[in-house]
């Protein structure tokens, strides 16, 4: 399978995590923790989140997938 994270920091510590397999996200720090309870209410954000595993991951693996079988 394929697993898409999306990671947010700041000030070079993740603060907040989407993950695909979880379906939700994922607060690190105080700041991330309150956010993940806000965006994870939101089916917009999620929504979108959702659909790039679709759009990016999927679509991606499936042409470096092809380039792979073509050299064997």
């Amino acid at each position: 399978g394929i697993e898409f994270i999306d990671s947010f920091f700041f000030n070079k510590v993740e603060d907040i995590r989407f993950n695909s397999t979880v379906g939700r996200y994922v607060g690190y720090t105080e700041h991330g923790v309150k956010n993940a309870e806000a965006w994870n209410s939101d089916a917009g954000i999620l929504g979108q989140e959702q659909g790039e595993l679709e759009r990016f991951c999927k679509h991606n693996a499936d042409l470096h997938y092809s380039a792979i079988l073509d050299k064997t």
